[in-house]
Parts: C-alpha cells; structure tokens; sequence
C-alpha cells in the first residue's frame, strides 16, 4: 500500500474513508496515481468501479444532496481544480450513525479522496471560483431513480459554512457564502425534503 493513505471510519462512521495518494514532486511538477485497484485491495477496499463522472461548477453551487434508492452507488470523488466542501449523510436504516454527517474539504492542493459506500447522501458546495470534481462510480446512472435529501435540513444540521436562516424549505433564496456569493441550487435539489421523510436503505 505504498502509493495511498487510508483513513477509514471517518467521524465515526462506518465505511466512510479519506484517501491521501501518495504525490511524488519535483522543480517540473508532480506526479501521483490517482486509482490503483491493487492498493485499494490492499487496504481492505474491494470494489469494481464502473463509471467515472466529472462535473464544473461556480462559486456558491451546491449540488446535493443525492443517492439512488433502488441502484445505489459507492463513490469515489475528488476535486481537480478549486475546492469545495464535500459531505455525505448516512441513509442505512440498521446503521448506529443513521442520519449523521460527515463533511471534508477536497481542493487541487490537498489531492485528497473522499470514499462514500452505498447507502449515503451526498453532496458538496463549492468555495473557489470554479471547480472541477470527478468521481468513480461502482455502479451505473439510472436517471429514474434519483433521490434526495434537503441540503440544510435541521434534523441533520450540516455545517456548511453558509449565512443565512432556516425557512422551513430547501430553497436557496436567502443563503449566501460568508463573502456574500449567493447560494445557487438546481430547482430540483430546491424541492428534496427532510430526514423523517427521505428514503432509507
């Protein structure tokens, strides 16, 4: 496992992980392995990826926060270029940490992975000007079966760093970043409700 650094179990959560790949720099640049299945079995992490994502987004968007009900999906996700807050919520109905959440800043400096497994909500806001974030997926997009949960739901209380007060709705109206960005939803993510009325695994 020379190449990774895991941290699993991350906020007490089971299965969640932080992956720091190893970066190998010079005066000509870097160099580092952004995915290795053999590393990755080394550290007790078995799974088949079998798409790969990636997205740009501007300042103040929040894109969450989402899962598949009935084909859910492991993913891998890291930022390429700027930085955003990324969180996942715990959906698994047995689960000891049901309804908490985890958030970690990923930037291009940082380089680091964030591991979410199935069973999971999952979103991220963007804090740079612009940013791009790519993600694995160990299994497909099935555009019928999206599912999502209110991004600033009192239940869970996500801390996102954002100003503004809680209307009983997952509207963006209202919220913006501490420098006075707007907060920019899609209108779907706008309309997902909270916990005690969001989809369990």
């Amino acid at each position: 496992m020379g190449q990774i650094k895991v941290e699993k179990n991350v906020g007490g959560i089971e299965g969640l992980c932080i992956i720091t790949p190893a970066v190998h720099g010079d005066n000509r640049g870097y160099f580092m392995e952004t995915y290795s299945r053999r590393d990755m079995e080394e550290a007790g992490i078995d799974i088949t990826f079998v798409q790969d994502n990636q997205s740009m987004s501007t300042k103040g968007v929040l894109r969450g926060l989402h899962f598949q009900k009935q084909y859910p999906q492991t993913k891998l996700v890291r930022v390429i270029k700027g930085a955003v807050y990324d969180v996942a919520v715990d959906l698994r109905k047995d689960s000891k940490t049901y309804g908490k959440w985890y958030g970690v800043e990923l930037t291009e400096g940082n380089k680091k992975q964030f591991l979410i497994p199935r069973g999971f909500a999952h979103g991220f806001l963007v804090r740079s000007e612009t940013a791009e974030f790519c993600y694995k997926c160990d299994d497909f997009y099935h555009p019928n079966d999206e599912g999502g949960l209110a991004w600033n739901d009192p239940e869970i209380a996500v801390e996102w760093g954002i100003c503004g007060d809680y209307h009983g709705s997952a509207c963006a109206e209202g919220y913006t970043l501490p420098d006075g960005t707007p907060l920019n939803l899609s209108e779907k993510d706008q309309k997902w409700l909270g916990l005690s009325h969001t989809f369990k695994f």
